[in-house]
């Protein structure tokens, strides 16, 4: 009997290309008309603990508040939307000491204190749009203090969604 030949697929996704691809299916469900963000949560064993993205709270009717950007603070989203970082913590199975966030855009401040208060040691993003305002400078500041590692995340190849036959 001969020697069987067995080799894995090459060109799979990486952990990291996974976990980031899940947070912008994930962001998808954001019904905010200008951002869309997803955020996922890894245990050590790389298993999906928390997914989240920005929207309103639970209870409150998308079509009750305001979706904008501009005008009084009162009639913007800003008072009432919560991001996809925070709504990933709140919807964690299991405690997230020790977890990695991916999320496709840095975190806030505000979100940054969440990001230590849970325990999440290590932030993979991709974008850092607004590197330049100060929340994200303090959220930066706050998370380094704080020995939460950061990594952005420069995709190595172009992700392919497989075309599954019955």
């Amino acid at each position: 009997m001969g020697i069987i030949k067995n080799s894995k697929r090459k060109n799979y996704l990486t952990w990291e290309d996974t976990f980031m691809l899940l947070a912008d299916v994930v962001a998808q469900r954001s019904k905010d008309p200008n951002s869309q963000v997803g955020a996922c949560i890894v245990n050590l064993d790389n298993v999906v603990v928390g997914l989240g993205y920005n929207g309103f709270p639970r209870g409150c009717l998308d079509d009750k508040l305001p979706w904008g950007r501009d005008g009084s603070f009162l009639q913007t989203k800003y008072p009432y939307v919560v991001h996809a970082e925070a709504n990933a913590i709140l919807n964690s199975s299991v405690p997230v000491k020790g977890c990695k966030l991916y999320v496709n855009l840095f975190p806030c401040n505000e979100c940054a204190k969440l990001i230590i208060q849970s325990g999440i040691k290590e932030v993979i993003y991709r974008s850092d749009k607004y590197k330049d305002l100060d929340s994200t400078k303090a959220s930066k500041k706050m998370l380094k203090l704080a020995g939460v590692n950061l990594k952005k995340l420069k995709p190595n190849k172009r992700i392919k969604i497989l075309n599954v036959k019955n």
